[in-house]
């Protein structure tokens, strides 16, 4: 099925944003639709930007690459730094492409900044951070894990830092580096950034899952990747490129691989943690998911009414 519409935003009903939890089934839904009516996917995740990091964020194998094509996915090396402003920049000029070709964008993925950005509209500052402010920061974060970083962005910008987990490390830095250079409050900023409403009409599903299932589909999945070669991944990783950027080396799955190959714990204390780590990182998805206006939660037993009903919208 060939979509027929142009790149205004009266062409189109929405551009569907399949989120959810990690291991929630995400890949699966994006893939059954973007089969259906003939589309492209476009990447969601904040960490499957990165070249070489593939088992553990779970990207599409190439045999679901060859069947969909797949866009914002290995675009940047792992050793580089990469901001929502970014992402949204790129999103927008793939979403172009993808409608002029006929075709229906279908974003996939589970990190909330990148698809709060696109679904509200953020503006971003055109505020460049200067080098020095940037090293300032990261080295006052590296000098203690976080921990003095942190509590000044509770000082300058307590908003912002009751949104932002201690140790989301690009987070935590992005705030302070931004408060730092302009002496605004980024909460501050992104409030008045969302003013002009979105670029295009999202609509964001969220795939609920049973919590437990969930967390048993996570300690399986995590189980899996180790079986994959999730170990023989990161040493690459390490042999090429030596030292990762401090958003790449904290990825879940990556940072407890580099953490036992340096022997500060073992294999299987690795393992646990990257099971406890993104358990707790599937909490915080969905809490961020609740804050998003008007998303439709669904459960796993009406993907394929959710599939009938979108392709219905663009028939």
């Amino acid at each position: 099925m060939t979509l027929m519409y142009g790149t205004a935003i009266g062409d189109i009903s929405h551009i569907p944003i399949i989120a959810g939890p990690t291991a929630s089934g995400k890949t699966s839904l994006s893939l059954a639709l973007a089969q259906r009516i003939d589309s492209e996917i476009l990447s969601c995740d904040s960490m499957q930007i990165y070249k070489g990091m593939d088992i553990g964020t779970a990207k599409a194998n190439a045999s679901e690459m060859e069947t969909v094509s797949h866009k914002l996915i290995d675009i940047i090396e792992p050793t580089s730094t990469f901001s929502v402003a970014d992402y949204v920049q790129l999103a927008y000029v793939e979403i172009k492409k993808t409608l002029q070709k006929g075709k229906l964008p279908i974003f996939c993925g589970g990190t909330g900044q990148y698809i709060s950005a696109l679904y509200e509209g953020i503006s971003f500052s055109s505020i460049a951070i200067s080098e020095s402010v940037r090293q300032e920061v990261i080295q006052l974060y590296e000098s203690d894990n976080g921990k003095t970083a942190y509590e000044e962005l509770c000082r300058v910008d307590p908003e912002s830092a009751e949104k932002i987990h201690p140790n989301n490390a690009k987070r935590v830095i992005r705030a302070l580096e931004f408060f730092l250079e302009s002496q605004i409050p980024i909460s501050v900023h992104n409030a008045n950034s969302k003013n002009n409403g979105p670029r295009y009409p999202f609509k964001v599903f969220v795939i609920d899952v049973d919590r437990m299932i969930l967390y048993q589909r996570i300690d399986s999945r995590v189980d899996q990747m180790i079986q994959n070669g999730l170990l023989d991944e990161v040493r690459k990783l390490i042999d090429h490129y030596g030292e990762l950027s401090i958003t790449a080396s904290q990825a879940i799955g990556y940072k407890e691989i580099i953490s036992h190959f340096n022997g500060e714990i073992s294999l299987a204390a690795a393992i646990d943690l990257i099971k406890q780590r993104s358990r707790n990182y599937a909490k915080r998805q969905i809490t961020w998911y609740k804050k998003i206006p008007n998303a439709v939660w669904i459960k796993p037993d009406q993907l394929e009414v959710l599939i009938d009903s979108i392709c219905l919208d663009f028939a």
